[in-house]
């Protein structure tokens, strides 16, 4: 076998469920089942089979009524997985001109097919990049991954602050397509210039010229799932 080849030993759906539990993890905490069901889009009795399956592979730990763990081999399998996603969204948005609202169902697509040498030539013409397009860590080639630095949601950031937008989901399309219309993206910096109390909007002023308008206005929810870095600094 070419040692271009990815390597043989699990099946696609193997390696999503594996994925996913990794994403939920990294949320906090073990993954419960209707968390991996809802991530993958399939039947909570499909996920207790196939979490059986894999506990018995020994690539999960499996607490009934407390969720799922992944083991150190079903951890590397997840990342080497998560490495090919987000070397394909970087390579997607930064050599083939993708907006990086197309991209995950693209990776999604391929991540599966392609062989470890293809990716490991996208890493290197990439110049071995630590982040994806949607400000993800991207795991080392050894299974290794950085640590987040202390990122807060925006509805953290206190109000006349300035912060820097770092990361936001990659599974919504219509969310980043509006996030790119009001300029924001991540490394965008923006100073909070105010917040309505009980849930309501937070606004915010954008540093420099990101969009036509430099005062924006977002959404409670929206605020939830923005991760951003507090800055010292006002807006310039």
């Amino acid at each position: 076998m070419s040692a271009d080849r990815k390597s043989p030993g699990y099946s696609r759906s193997t390696e999503d469920y594996l994925k996913a539990i990794y994403e939920l993890e990294s949320e906090g905490g073990p993954a419960q089942t209707s968390a991996i069901a809802d991530a993958l889009g399939v039947a909570p009795p499909s996920v207790s089979g196939m979490v059986k399956r894999l506990s018995e592979s020994g690539l999960l730990e499996h607490a009934p009524y407390r969720g799922v763990q992944l083991t150190r081999a079903g951890r590397r399998t997840a990342l080497k997985m998560v490495r090919r996603h987000r070397i394909l969204e970087t390579y997607l948005t930064t050599k083939l001109g993708y907006d990086w609202d197309s991209v995950h169902d693209e990776a999604e697509r391929m991540e599966h097919a392609v062989s470890d040498g293809l990716i490991e030539r996208m890493a290197m013409a990439l110049g071995y990049p630590r982040h994806d397009p949607h400000g993800a860590p991207i795991p080392t080639k050894d299974g290794e991954i950085d640590e987040q630095e202390a990122l807060v949601p925006l509805i953290d950031v206190p109000v006349g602050s300035m912060a820097e937008l770092r990361m936001v989901s990659d599974r919504d399309p219509e969310l980043l397509r509006f996030m790119a219309s009001l300029g924001l993206r991540v490394g965008v910096a923006f100073e909070v210039i105010g917040r309505q109390p009980f849930k309501g909007p937070t606004a915010i002023r954008l540093a420099g010229q990101h969009a036509k308008e430099r005062d924006q206005v977002i959404g409670h929810e929206l605020a939830e799932n923005l991760s951003c870095v507090v800055l010292e600094g006002a807006v310039g």
